[in-house]
């Protein structure tokens, strides 16, 4: 097997450690950056809802105000974002290149693609039983909690899910730049040195994962819908 391994794929055999931990650090970067993201997205996509006209807590200029950030965040190219940040991500981690320096460009490229689905995921909940929350005399921090996002969570769940599997492409994206993990591996080795296995099985590792995500999220989805 070892032998048939070394022929198809010489180039994986000699670098597999180096692929291990680029592996790892990509684990390492989704994880960090997904749980941040998915924190700070979750909270700006209620606020986005709430403050709205004629929602909870209706304001129209916080809600302008978070809009366009959301926005302009959004309309920036991940690259471009990554040369943008460098010196506060240095700043704030204290380095640009490696997982560290991944990590805050990813959070910061995400999170306004996630507040958007979470708001509009929160926004297609039926506004009678917003209502009818209301008339019951339940209070408004808790009808955003047990109502808005109970019934909208089959749909945040699938937007958590897309989210995910974007922060892999992020993480991946951010290797072109120095910020480790596969993307950085494929780069020096599969890209600059011409080895071919080297950047089919990096795909093929991303590819697991993508669909690995999908799959539990389609199963986390199914038992929860109602």
């Amino acid at each position: 097997m070892a032998e048939f391994l070394n022929n198809i794929m010489p180039n994986v055999v000699e670098h597999y450690e180096d692929l291990i931990q680029a592996t790892g650090e990509t684990l390492i970067m989704v994880f960090i950056a997904g749980i941040i993201s998915l924190t700070l997205g979750t909270i700006l996509g209620i606020a986005l809802v709430v403050t709205n006209e004629g929602h909870l807590y209706e304001n129209k200029i916080i809600n302008s105000i978070l809009g366009k950030i959301v926005n302009v965040i959004r309309s920036i190219p991940f690259v471009i974002l990554l040369a943008l940040l460098v010196t506060f991500t240095k700043f704030i981690v204290g380095t640009s290149i490696g997982i560290k320096g991944a990590i805050v460009p990813m959070i910061i490229g995400i999170t306004p693609f996630i507040s958007r689905q979470i708001e509009q995921s929160i926004v297609e909940v039926d506004k009678g039983v917003i209502e009818a929350a209301l008339s019951m005399g339940l209070k408004k921090h808790v009808i955003i909690f047990s109502v808005l996002l109970r019934e909208a969570m089959p749909g945040i769940i699938r937007a958590l899910v897309i989210c995910i599997i974007n922060l892999i492409g992020l993480s991946a994206m951010a290797g072109t730049v120095g910020g480790g993990g596969l993307g950085d591996f494929a780069i020096r080795y599969g890209y600059a040195r011409y080895m071919l296995d080297i950047t089919v099985v990096t795909v093929l590792i991303l590819l697991i994962f993508v669909n690995v995500v999908q799959g539990i999220g389609n199963i986390v989805v199914r038992r929860i819908s109602h």
